[in-house]
């Protein structure tokens, strides 16, 4: 399970974070946490049943940040794509388990500035860079979180009026394109061809109730996990952050 919670203290604190258990997921992963660890109670630092690793902004405290929280201990954990510069904000988790690495992502938003949209794409790059090398180690691969970009016209309510603004621009979409044309699945558009749905909703326009989302948040496997592929689904019912979860299962 995923899920860009938009701040885990005000998450927690709603009592959001309970509603993750209630589905008792073997691993769930969370993005845009905004807390270092030492911000966040016991409870959330060492959940019952479950291993916990974080990853948080060196730049500034209240942004960005990823964690993992995973039944099963994994082999080894890391925080890092191979860039420096590029794992500054805290936004991946690499938690490597005995039939698959799976990366917890949340990957940066293009908006504000040209900086940011090259930073965003520059990010993208490194991070296909990553996958692509550990495909070439025969790991198998499991990449989730708020990934920012809705891919196809099918994943934005309003893809006319959005093609200029990031998240929807041509130049994102072409690296999703990309992830695909290297064999990623997209399981949910995978079981799903025709679904509308959507996974983050802006708060300000009250859009989530107008119907108006993005599918910004995916789970993707490499093509040798296809034939464990069970069932993909955006959870779009369960409230608490401006996003909503989604959950991918795996035959054993």
């Amino acid at each position: 399970m995923s899920w860009n919670v938009n701040g885990l203290r005000a998450f927690y604190k709603k009592g959001a974070f309970n509603t993750i258990f209630e589905q008792d997921p073997d691993i769930f992963c969370l993005q845009e946490t905004k807390a270092h660890p030492d911000q966040l109670p016991e409870e959330l630092l060492t959940p019952a049943g479950y291993y916990a690793y974080f990853d948080h902004s060196k730049m500034r405290k209240g942004y960005s940040g990823v964690a993992i929280f995973s039944k099963e201990k994994p082999e080894k954990v890391e925080y890092s794509i191979g860039s420096p510069e590029l794992d500054k904000e805290g936004r991946m988790i690499i938690a490597y388990f005995k039939d698959f690495v799976l990366l917890n992502g949340y990957f940066p938003n293009g908006g504000v500035d040209p900086e940011r949209l090259k930073y965003k794409l520059e990010f993208y790059d490194q991070f296909l860079k990553f996958i692509e090398k550990l495909r070439k180690q025969g790991k198998k691969v499991i990449f989730t979180g708020d990934v920012n970009t809705a891919h196809n016209e099918i994943d934005i309510a309003r893809p006319k009026e959005n093609s200029n603004h990031t998240g929807f621009l041509r130049i994102e979409r072409d690296w999703l394109d990309k992830v695909v044309a290297k064999g990623y699945i997209d399981t949910f558009r995978h079981l799903h061809p025709k679904d509308v749905k959507y996974s983050w909703w802006d708060v300000k326009t009250f859009a989530r109730d107008r119907g108006v989302g993005w599918r910004l948040d995916y789970f993707f496997i490499s093509p040798d996990l296809l034939p464990r592929l069970k069932s993909a689904k955006i959870l779009d019912n369960m409230m608490g952050s401006d996003h909503c979860p989604v959950w991918l299962e795996l035959k054993d």
